[in-house]
């Protein structure tokens, strides 16, 4: 229970300080909270809110992929050369959204077959991944992609703020929630994070289930891909490059502990705009994306090392109550 209230409290915070920045961008700037700016924001973070869902299981589950911006990367090089190519963008989407099953795919293998840790194998994959992209689109960059798609990327539902692409996150961040916590598959996550043996000695299927993620991670990093391609109108082997720290700290942020078996998926979400919100003030007052990466990766720091400290507290705390008792007893 008090593990639980930690997990209110600290989503709480998030929620807070995302309401905080709003009122302060809305009072700061006029044109923050104007729906042309705020539909500009959401949709700069279609591709990390989309990334994020999967990551947020895979780390629940205790498993970490840093390759998705590199699947990402590749998915939209390959985009861009087939469509140079002449293919047709109804053919070229299902391809593309293999070849992210099949990035993932890889990942699960080799961290369910051979039993290498997942971070290892993603900073390998992460590489791997982007080198591919280089060496199917170079540097050079493709574009004149058709409207219809790029302004189905861009544009929002009518009389709303609300992006397609983040429309399409709402309902898959609906299914993800009720998976994690509505059902024993997430149940079974949370098992697996916490203590993966005690997991697989009570019969959930641990090796499946880790797989399964990584496959859903690729498929959504590639879907990304197209997104990011149709969205900026351009494909580039280069796309989405350090983009997987921002899910990262986006998920960690919003209380999902690193470590596995901990956090919410209303945290990360809560995580996710309050990034987004930040990086768009930053951009209304020319802060170059320099100063916005080390926000970035400032966030980072703060959510890996505040759960750390506060755990450490706690603990202090708890023993200092425990002794209390023995050394009144002392004659």
């Amino acid at each position: 229970m008090s593990r639980l209230g930690g997990l209110m409290r600290w989503e709480t915070a998030v929620t807070a300080l995302l309401i905080v920045v709003f009122a302060g961008g809305a009072g700061f700037s006029p044109d923050f909270a104007s729906n042309g700016n705020l539909s500009f924001a959401l949709d700069d973070l279609s591709e990390i809110a989309l990334i994020a869902l999967p990551m947020t299981l895979l780390v629940v589950c205790g498993q970490v992929d840093l390759s998705v911006a590199s699947i990402l990367g590749l998915c939209s090089a390959l985009t861009g050369k087939m469509w140079d190519g002449g293919m047709a963008i109804e053919t070229i989407i299902p391809i593309v959204l293999v070849v992210g099953i099949v990035c993932g795919l890889v990942n699960g293998l080799l961290v369910t077959k051979l039993g290498l840790p997942s971070l290892a194998v993603t900073i390998g994959t992460m590489t791997l991944y982007r080198g591919l992209a280089y060496v199917t689109l170079g540097t050079g960059a493709i574009s004149e992609f058709p409207f219809a798609y790029t302004d189905l990327a861009t544009s929002s539902i009518p009389g709303t703020p609300i992006p397609y692409p983040i429309a399409l996150f709402i309902v898959l961040a609906i299914a993800t929630g009720i998976v994690l916590h509505a059902t024993g598959i997430g149940r079974s996550l949370f098992a697996i994070g916490a203590q993966e043996d005690a997991a697989y000695f009570a019969g959930i299927r641990v090796k499946r289930i880790k797989l399964i993620l990584f496959t859903v991670s690729g498929l959504v990093a590639g879907f990304a891909g197209v997104v990011y391609t149709l969205r900026y109108g351009s494909a580039r082997a280069d796309n989405g490059l350090g983009l997987e720290l921002t899910v990262i700290a986006a998920v960690l942020l919003g209380g999902i502990d690193f470590d596995g078996g901990k956090g919410t998926l209303g945290g990360v979400i809560a995580a996710v705009l309050l990034i987004g919100l930040l990086r768009n003030l930053l951009m209304l007052n020319d802060v170059s994306t320099e100063v916005q990466s080390i926000v970035t990766g400032l966030l980072l720091i703060v959510s890996v090392l505040t759960p750390r400290l506060i755990a450490v507290v706690r603990e202090t705390q708890g023993r200092r109550r425990g002794a209390r008792p023995a050394a009144t007893a002392a004659p």
